[in-house]
């Protein structure tokens, strides 16, 4: 049975308060190697603004990387309901920040994602909640698109899947070749959206619309 480190966040009040679970066996050892990062860097780590640095990241890094301990097949699957919608659903904008798996520095920026139900829906929320978990690893953007899409098709079962990610790259803004305002688009589709091109046009107009 695993043993956890309960962190209480310091925003509280009478009705709600956030606490935070950390496996403290993961904690130690992540922090031991940060500890040595540090030190190889030429750091001291046992100067004042460093003492706690090593504990700090190593709980970043374990929720930076949540997603590998989430199933996003089955967020689906509990809000899974029977209905006779046969228009499109968009979430469009979602928030989304990842780490690149080859320099492990963040990329950042939304997703825009839609489907059309074929019998089924699911709750809105979790379709934000599998981009998240697919998003909380260390990721390739084009592997990242078509797992979110692979992801509704197979547990929904839609007529078609559409996912389109706008994304910064911070291994390419900070680092390298340092383009700081370059962006990267990626998607990819299912069903109607490969084979019917108005629906797919009706999509991309969508995403680029500002109704709020």
């Amino acid at each position: 049975m695993e043993v956890f480190d309960d962190e209480e966040n310091e925003f509280e009040n009478n009705g709600y308060s956030k606490i935070e679970k950390w496996n403290p066996e993961t904690t130690s050892k992540l922090a031991e190697h940060y500890k040595s990062i540090l030190e190889l860097l030429g750091e001291d780590p046992c100067r004042e603004g460093l003492q706690k640095t090593p504990l700090r990241v190593a709980k970043s890094m374990q929720y930076l990387t949540q997603g590998y301990h989430a199933d996003p097949h089955e967020m689906l699957k509990k809000t899974k309901f029977k209905e006779d919608y046969p228009q499109m659903v968009l979430v469009k904008d979602i928030d989304l920040y990842s780490m690149c798996e080859h320099h492990m520095i963040p990329f950042y920026g939304k997703a825009h994602v839609a489907y059309i139900p074929n019998g089924y829906i699911t709750g809105l929320s979790k379709i934000a909640r599998v981009v998240e978990a697919f998003a909380r690893r260390l990721q390739v953007q084009e592997r990242l698109t078509m797992q979110i899409r692979d992801c509704i098709q197979d547990t929904l079962n839609p007529i078609g899947v559409a996912v389109v990610i706008e994304a910064a790259h911070m291994c390419m803004q900070m680092r390298g070749v340092q383009k700081q305002n370059s962006v990267t688009t990626t998607s990819a589709f299912t069903g109607i959206f490969l084979s019917d091109i108005k629906t797919r046009e009706e999509f991309i107009h969508l995403i680029g619309m500002k109704l709020h």
